[in-house]
């Protein structure tokens, strides 16, 4: 009992990431001009991304018959409280929006590869955590480029 609660831990971190994530998109979709339609439909695509993760997270940790964390990270709140602030006092061009968006990106690869060094993941769990942090680098590297880009 004591692992599943462990290992549930670990997946309900995930999921609270992928929260984060969702809203820092969604936020970031209402920063964008509407000539950005590119943008808008790739943003769109990882807050899919990051609903099919929490999904496929939320039915492992259901398996561990634990209850499933549907809040967002402490961090990834004063994040974007941090957020709301700057952007009160700067404008929103495309390369501050897609600099935020690689930061969004830094802090939940960082937190897929400290749930993969945890020893109490079993072999599957591993698997799964794996092939997300797969998409999530692919994503990453698709921001920096899109932000390099834009300087």
């Amino acid at each position: 009992m004591e692992n599943a609660q462990a290992t549930a831990g670990i997946l309900n971190d995930l999921v609270q990431i992928n929260n984060d994530r969702i809203e820092g998109y969604q936020r970031a979709l209402k920063d964008l001009k509407d000539n950005e339609g590119g943008l808008k439909d790739l943003f769109t695509t990882l807050i899919g991304d990051s609903h099919r993760f929490k999904i496929e997270l939320g039915t492992e940790i259901q398996v561990l018959g634990q209850d499933i964390d549907t809040s967002t990270s402490t961090s990834g709140k004063i994040h974007r409280t941090w957020l709301d602030v700057k952007a009160a006092f700067t404008a929103h061009d495309t390369h501050d929006i897609l600099e935020e968006c690689e930061f969004g990106e830094d802090a939940i690869v960082k937190a897929y590869r400290e749930a993969l060094e945890e020893e109490s993941l079993p072999a599957h769990l591993l698997q799964i955590v794996s092939a997300q942090l797969d998409k999530l680098l692919d994503a990453h590297d698709e921001i920096k480029a899109l932000r390099d880009q834009v300087r």
